[in-house]
């Protein structure tokens, strides 16, 4: 009975070490984001802006804001869209601009991606000044995301 049990045993193990089922190696990487990026407020809380220098966010970006409080600190809070020939990526945001020196910064995680992008994590944070007058900008985009690039 002894004898039974041990080559059952010994025949089940060698059946699930041969089993054709197979575990993918998921291919997911980080990637330290460093960019630059040049734009424009549209007003209403919109912008629009290209990116440069931005590895995996290189392209352009569409921001939606909501304003809140009193001179000379406003709280934004919303989203930044990114299109790039991956796909797209959303980041939800919240920071301040100062509209006495133009001065804002912002940041928060990544809320959603499409395309090569699509299951993308991480957080970005936005650092710039915009000319109150012309309401053109320029800003710094730093942040890490990780993401399968190889679906």
């Amino acid at each position: 009975m002894q004898r039974s049990l041990l080559i059952l045993g010994t025949v089940a193990a060698m059946l699930v070490m041969l089993s054709p089922v197979q575990v993918a190696a998921a291919g997911v990487s980080c990637h330290a984001i460093n960019a630059t990026g040049a734009g424009q407020d549209l007003g209403g809380g919109n912008t629009t802006a290209q990116v440069s220098e931005g590895g995996l966010l290189q392209g352009t970006t569409a921001g939606s804001f909501a304003i809140s409080g009193a001179p000379p600190i406003f709280g934004i809070a919303g989203t930044v869209t990114f299109t790039t020939n991956k796909g797209t990526l959303t980041a939800g945001v919240a920071g301040t601009l100062n509209v006495f020196t133009g001065d804002f910064a912002a940041a928060g995680p990544v809320t959603g991606a499409t395309g090569k992008l699509d299951g993308a994590t991480g957080s970005l944070s936005f650092a710039g000044n915009e000319n109150l007058g012309t309401g053109s900008f320029t800003e710094t985009i730093t942040g890490s995301i990780c993401v399968d690039l190889s679906m």
